[in-house]
Parts: structure tokens; sequence; C-alpha cells
């Protein structure tokens, strides 16, 4: 390739990760120089991580000037098939770190295959689904699709590396562009919401929120207007449900309601104008009727089998973690530690920031893991609320880049490839910001780019540049 071809990169990309790249070096140095040592000692975590920056510099240059673009496709097979052997490997021989078998240690370098796992896994999904033949609403291709994903997902679990598991439910976005049905995302959200209220409420009251919600969903389906009483009945639900001044004053009024539970009442309010209606769109809309039972069905069972779970496949910490999220256990010495501190280090940022270096709760070390799952904390300690929107923008630029560059390829394997990489980059942010700031239990995750770790700033760099070389041909 010509030298002056390059000036077709895509230098913003490329901008954007260098941003990030050295803002979150500036952060781990922040972070972990109380100690007197200068900036290029390897022994700190910001002397090393320079080494790993410019080791993924060379690797970004490599992919880009040195290997083949059709490389990725012909060889997804075996680079899908070499981490998955290594992700297996791993939970038998791999090095134990926070409670997660998921390093293997070579001297004082330790990798994680796990990091790597989403690049092959994106390159193998583009592959199949570039194919010609190839429909997402076909059932053998479904299959497919769903054991690439799913295989990765069980090894990791294995590792007990639950934050990297899920970072995979972000391919949903890239199969919903695809052609994937609309409703799989709306039943997966519903399987997690059903999840929450029921440890939060109890089953029978999530039985009856779940009902309505079935209800509302089935009549804008249906477009029946004889049904808008399920409309009312959800409503009312709703209300006597997060309202007890309402129940209160209906109670006062009828020594019927007075004399029974709630949830009997709702049963009553909810259950009778369901069924009604179910019968009647039974016989007129028979697979709308079956999909809508079915989904009934599901979710009950769901719903019935959640305290099992949660009592008998979550670990112990895993409990505490969600019960401390969820408002059910206060332990903010114990398991709610790390996000007490988080907060207060954040909430002490204020609008502008106690200035770079300047952050106590950072330098001071009282926020655990401040430079690598909790570095957004640092951010907002030193940078304020300026910095953590700043960064949030360039996040989302990178994302929004990705894909609007996605959907000008010509090429179907760049398109679902550059999905692939927005989806991965999202859930990421996602999870280890929602976890600062405790909307989602602590399960250790790093902040694309920005966190420390070797294996997490190669994975992304290796993520992010096969996209950009790939995205290159396009302008050959």
């Amino acid at each position: 390739m010509a030298k002056v071809s390059y000036r077709k990169l895509d230098w913003l990309l490329v901008g954007l990760y260098l941003f990030l790249v050295i803002f979150g070096w500036m952060n781990v140095y922040s972070s972990s120089s109380s100690e007197e040592k200068g900036i290029l000692d390897f022994s700190t975590k910001y002397g090393m991580l320079i080494v790993w920056i410019v080791s993924a510099f060379v690797i970004a240059t490599l992919i880009v000037t040195s290997i083949p673009h059709r490389l990725y496709s012909s060889a997804s097979w075996l680079i899908y098939l070499t981490i998955t052997a290594l992700l297996l490997l791993v939970a038998f021989v791999g090095v134990e770190v926070n409670g997660s078998k998921s390093w293997f240690a070579l001297g004082p370098v330790r990798f994680q295959p796990a990091e790597f796992s989403k690049i092959s896994t994106s390159l193998l999904l583009a592959q199949i689904m570039s194919k010609y033949d190839f429909r997402i609403g076909n059932r053998m291709d479904a299959l497919k699709v769903a054991a690439i994903i799913l295989i990765p997902i069980l090894f990791i679990l294995l590792e007990k590396e639950t934050g990297s598991a899920l970072v995979y439910l972000g391919f949903l976005l890239m199969l919903f562009r695809e052609g994937m049905s609309g409703w799989i995302l709306v039943l997966g959200g519903l399987a997690v919401l059903l999840f929450i209220l029921t440890l939060v409420l109890s089953p029978l009251s999530t039985i009856l929120i779940f009902t309505a919600i079935v209800a509302v969903i089935w009549f804008f389906y249906a477009r029946d207007r004889r049904h808008l009483i399920l409309i009312f009945a959800a409503v009312l639900i709703a209300l006597l449900h997060f309202s007890p001044k309402l129940y209160g004053l209906l109670a006062a009024r009828s020594s019927f309601i007075s004399s029974v539970p709630i949830e009997n009442c709702l049963v009553v309010i909810l259950g009778v104008p369901a069924i009604v209606s179910a019968v009647l769109l039974t016989a007129k809309r028979k697979k709308t009727a079956r999909n809508a039972m079915l989904g009934l069905i599901a979710g009950l069972a769901m719903i019935t089998s959640v305290q099992f779970i949660f009592d008998n496949v979550l670990k112990e910490h895993q409990r505490a973690r969600i019960e401390t999220l969820l408002g059910l256990k206060e332990d903010p010495m114990g398991v709610g530690y790390n996000v007490h501190q988080s907060l207060i280090a954040i909430g002490s940022g204020g609008f502008s920031g106690k200035g770079y270096l300047q952050g106590t709760q950072t330098r001071f070390n009282f926020v655990p893991e401040q430079s690598t799952d909790f570095i957004f904390c640092t951010i907002g300690e030193e940078w304020g609320f300026l910095g953590t929107i700043t960064v949030l923008a360039i996040y989302l630029a990178l994302i929004l880049r990705l894909m609007n560059s996605a959907e000008k390829q010509n090429s179907r394997f760049t398109r679902i490839y550059g999905y692939c990489v927005a989806s991965c980059l999202l859930m990421h942010v996602l999870i280890n910001i929602c976890m600062t700031i405790g909307l989602m239990p602590v399960i250790g995750i790093p902040l694309p780019l920005l966190s420390y770790g070797g294996s997490s700033l190669w994975a992304f760099t290796i993520l992010i540049f096969i996209y950009i070389r790939l995205d290159f041909e396009r302008w050959k």
C-alpha cells in the first residue's frame, strides 16, 4: 500500500483510542503513585503500564500494515478453537486471582484468555453470518450462532468470571441489527426484571406484575379495544403495590378489602379480567394466544425457581452483593465497602473535581482496585462531573463511530464484525460504570482502555484495530 493511502484510515477512531489510552495511564498513575518512585519504575503499575501501552501500539501498527485482512476471515475457526481451548485449560491449571481462576502466569506476566475470547467470537460470528445463504430466522443458523456464543460463556463461568460472561450479552445488539426479532431483547430484559422483583417483593406479587405486563403486551399486539380492561388492571396493580396510601384508602371504605391481604385482592383484580381476555383471544387469535401462553408459562417457571437459583446456584459472596445492591442488606464495611467508598470518591469530586493528583480517597487507597475495576471513581474524584461526562462522551463517540462506519461497509463480514466490537465496548462500559456507582453488583470487569491490565489493553487494541484494518479495505 502506498504511504499516501494511509490517509484513508479512520483517524477519528485512532484518535479516540489514543485519548482513552493516554488518559487511562494518567489516572492509573494518580491512583497508584502514593509512593515516590520514578515514572519508569517497572515495579509499579504505572511503570508496567507503559510497557503494555508501547507493546499495544506495536501490535496496532502490525495489524494495520503487515497482516493481510483476509486472514481474519479464513483463520477465524482456528483462532476461535485455540482461544476456546485456552479458556477450558485455564480453569484447571490457571492461577487464582480474587476468587477467579482465569489467568495463566508466565513469570511476572499474567495472561487472561477471557479477554481475547471476545475477539475470536466476534471474528467467527462475522465469518459464519456473512455467508450468502445465512439467515438468522433459520433454525439451524440460529443454533450455530447460539453455540458460538454460549460455549465461551460456559467456560468463562467455569472460571468464576461472571463479569466477562455478561459481556457476551452485548452480541444481541449485533444480532438485532442482522434481523433477530426484537422480542428476544424484550424477553431478556423481562427475565432480569422478574429475577429482581422476585427477590425484592415475593413470588406471588411478581407473578401478578408479570401477568399484567404480558396482558399489556398482548393488548398492543392484538390491537383489540375490547381488552382495555387489561391496561386498567395493570395500572391498578402498580398503584396498589407501590402506593400503600391508596390501598389504605380503599381498605377504609371497604370491609372486604381490609379483611384480606393485598396479594389476594390483586389476584381478584387482575386475574379475572386476564382469564376472560385469554379465553376471548384464544378463540379469535390462536397463534397469538399460544405464544402469549407459552411466554406466561416460561415466566411463571422462572419466577418459581428464582429463590432456588439464588440459594443453591449463586455463591455466598454473589448473594451478598446482590442483597446489598437491592437494599435487602446493609453492609457498608463488608460486601458494600467497595461501592460505598467509590460513591464517596465520585461525590467528593463535585462539578470540576479536586484536581489531578489531588484525590484523597484515591491516593490514600480508600477505594480497593482503584486502578483496575474502580478506575472510574478516580476520574470522578479528581476530574469531577466534567471529567466523567467527557469520558462518557468519548466512549459514546467511539461506539457510535463504529456503528456508523459499520453501516457504510460493502463487506457483510466487516459490518458484522464492527457491530460486535461496538457491542463489546458498550457492555464493558455499562457494566463497569453501573457497578462503580452502585447500580449493579460488583462483578469485576475493566473499563476499556482506561483500567490497568495488559490482557485487557491488548485485547481491546486488537479488537479495534482489526476493524480499522478491515474498514481500510473499503477505500481500496
